[in-house]
């Protein structure tokens, strides 16, 4: 099991941050990076919880997402993935700073396959500034 955390700062307020990751709407598929309309599919939701799939031909996830509404978590469990097992997935931890939100992340992924083991051990070194930067925009972060 390959384990990243990191954090970023937002501008926007804590329920702010929640709306934003749990916004199933049409346009996630846009919004999101690394997904695409093709591969984007929400199959139940609940006022907290979602069953989506989402990602690209390349790579995508089938995951529960589960929060509290006005709660300061999102659990993603991956249910299926093209590159690596079930199990693992996100968790998203949100707390008030400054007139932000201060965001940590923990993605955990389960390897399932040969070339999974081999992205999960790269993970270390490429996912924190990549996801930083993809989740920048998306939650006004720094």
């Amino acid at each position: 099991m390959t384990v990243v955390n990191l954090h970023l700062v937002s501008s926007l307020s804590p329920s702010a941050v929640l709306a934003v990751l749990t916004d199933f709407g049409p346009g996630r598929p846009e919004a999101w990076p690394g997904n695409d309309a093709e591969h984007f599919e929400v199959h139940g939701l609940g006022e907290n919880w979602a069953e989506v799939t989402e990602g690209t031909a390349a790579a995508w996830e089938r995951a529960r997402y589960d929060w509290e509404p006005g709660g300061d978590e999102v659990t993603i469990t991956t249910l299926d993935s093209k590159l690596f097992g079930p199990g693992g997935g996100w968790l998203f931890r949100l707390t008030p700073e400054g007139d932000g939100t201060r965001v940590d992340v923990r993605l955990t992924r389960t390897p399932g396959s040969l070339k999974g083991k081999v992205l999960a051990s790269l993970l270390p070194v490429v996912a924190p500034a990549s996801l930083r930067k993809s989740f920048a925009g998306l939650l006004k972060a720094s």
